[in-house]
């Protein structure tokens, strides 16, 4: 570990994966603890931002944007790009850091890190193509024209299973755009944004930009509550369950602001005849298990062909029993802890819903126990082979459970993987490109992602990343995900000597 990064946060190294000794201090006298669902150990505290200290917040951030919009968009992309290299500079310590306060493996923390550093750099182009259309005016004389503003503020809510990246997702984008970001991470994993946050204040001030354009508040669910209701916010992105995005939407409707909600998925991947079954278990193994289920694109469901059912079925359950549970930080360990103890409860319940509506387990699940397993949040991936119209099925848990599911027609199995209430990330394998192209058609997958030949879990940058029904409709990181932090504006000039009207209609003095 990079001793003198966590020196600079106040961090103290124990040993391998454990940090101790952060307190981010202000006026509340009330704390989060943030336990470690690696060991169970207390891995340091953060103070609950109060109403009087929210407000300040806002009153430096809405004074911090005048100034911050005015600079030219090149000069902000400069500020994201050195934050990039910091990143870079702190990878391998950031990425334990995650891995310990989240419970992701260490290769998927370090990858979280390398999100953040691909973001920057994406935004660091887009600081030079904010490109608004020109339009040609029905009027002779005048030259019509759109361009981009920015908002303003522009809040962030962000889940604990992506601490870091999801932000920076937001953040970097936004920063391009002219906007300033009040962030307000989940309360399960706040020591990773304290530390992202304390690196990209020091990059700020090295550019001497004004205090208030990047902004953190901490808390439980009443912070969250403030960043909606207030009209100083025009947009708020929001990365949660759907029964939270519900309530955002509704605070956000009340007062007509925007919305950015990346909530539920119920990912399947269909297995045709044709398939690949290698691609198959590849995809399907880290989808079902990586960060331990708990990714919004994690796959929940595999639809497949009734031919190959056996033959797959087999696969995973092999593959199943060569998956090695425990700590995290080990890099050997394919599968870490959930994120805490109501989390192995809402799988447990999954579990006996499993058996009560009818589904039969092929790899049983549980909690393991022991001293490797001391914090209590390590359970058994686990099989269901179960039918496409149980309740269990069609809900969410964020867990490592995988449904088996058969179909005969590709068109049922387009079907059943529609029929859940979420429509984030979707996949099919398949060699025949008839069966790809009906995938991917008006009549195939209504998920907001569509792949063919790799799983529904991780997205790349460059595209926009959302989902639709109840997994939101909103869109961030890459394509033109942008112009939802900026304010459209088309202008009209008239270069000529008369004011002809639009329409054709006159109106003579």
């Amino acid at each position: 570990m990079e001793t003198t990064f966590f020196k600079a946060l106040g961090l103290k190294e124990q040993n391998a994966g454990t940090f101790t000794g952060l307190s981010f201090s202000n006026d509340s006298n009330r704390f989060i603890d943030s336990f470690s669902p690696v060991d169970g150990s207390l891995l340091g505290r953060v103070s609950i931002t109060t109403d009087l200290e929210f407000n300040n917040v806002m009153e430096k951030a809405s004074a911090a944007f005048v100034i911050w919009r005015a600079i030219p968009a090149p000069k902000r992309g400069e500020v994201v790009r050195q934050y990039g290299d910091v990143l870079r500079k702190h990878k391998d310590a950031l990425g334990k850091l995650v891995s310990a306060e989240m419970g992701k493996s260490l290769q998927e923390g370090y990858g979280e890190v390398q999100e953040m550093i691909d973001i920057c750099d994406f935004a660091v182009g887009l600081s030079r193509q904010l490109y608004g259309l020109t339009m040609h005016s029905e009027r002779p004389g005048h030259r019509m024209y759109e361009q981009w503003h920015p908002l303003g503020i522009v809040g962030v809510i962000s889940a604990f299973n992506f601490p870091v990246a999801v932000w920076s997702w937001n953040a970097m984008i936004a920063l391009v755009c002219g906007d300033v970001v009040v962030w307000k991470p989940s309360e399960k994993t706040p020591l990773c944004a304290v530390a992202c946050h304390l690196l990209l204040e020091n990059v700020l001030r090295e550019n001497a930009v004004p205090e208030g354009v990047c902004n953190l508040v901490t808390g439980n669910y009443e912070v969250g509550e403030w960043l909606t209701s207030d009209a100083r916010i025009p947009l708020i992105s929001a990365t949660g369950s759907t029964r939270m995005g519900k309530i955002v939407a509704t605070k956000l409707a009340a007062r007509l602001g925007k919305s950015i909600l990346e909530l539920g998925g119920n990912n399947a991947i269909i297995v045709t005849p044709s398939a690949d079954l290698d691609l198959v278990l590849t995809g399907a193994l880290f989808g079902a298990v990586g960060t331990a289920g708990q990714r919004c694109t994690s796959t929940r469901r595999l639809i497949v062909h009734e031919s190959i059912f056996d033959a797959v079925k087999d696969k995973l359950s092999c593959a199943y029993a060569q998956l090695r549970i425990g700590n995290p930080l080990d890099a050997n360990i394919h599968v870490g802890p959930l994120i805490d103890k109501e989390a192995v409860e809402n799988y447990l319940e999954a579990i006996r819903q499993i058996s009560l509506q009818g589904g039969t387990l092929l790899v049983e699940g549980g909690v393991l126990t022991g001293d490797a397993y001391s914090s209590g949040c390590y359970v058994k991936p686990c099989i269901a082979v179960a039918k496409p119209d149980m309740e269990i099925v069609k809900h969410e848990t964020f867990a490592p459970i995988l449904y088996l599911l058969s179909y005969r027609t590709l068109e049922e199995a387009i079907a059943i993987q529609n029929n859940v209430p979420q429509g984030l990330s979707s996949a099919i394998m398949t060699n025949d490109l008839r069966e790809a192209e009906l995938f991917l058609s008006t009549n195939g997958s209504d998920c907001g992602i569509a792949n063919v030949n790799i799983g529904t879990s991780g997205a790349e940058i460059g595209g926009a990343f959302g989902g639709e029904k109840e997994t939101g409709g909103g869109r961030e990181s890459g394509s033109d995900a942008w112009k939802a932090y900026m304010r459209r504006q088309t202008n009209t000039i008239n270069y000529g000597k008369t004011l002809p009207l639009a329409q054709g209609i006159t109106f003579d003095l």
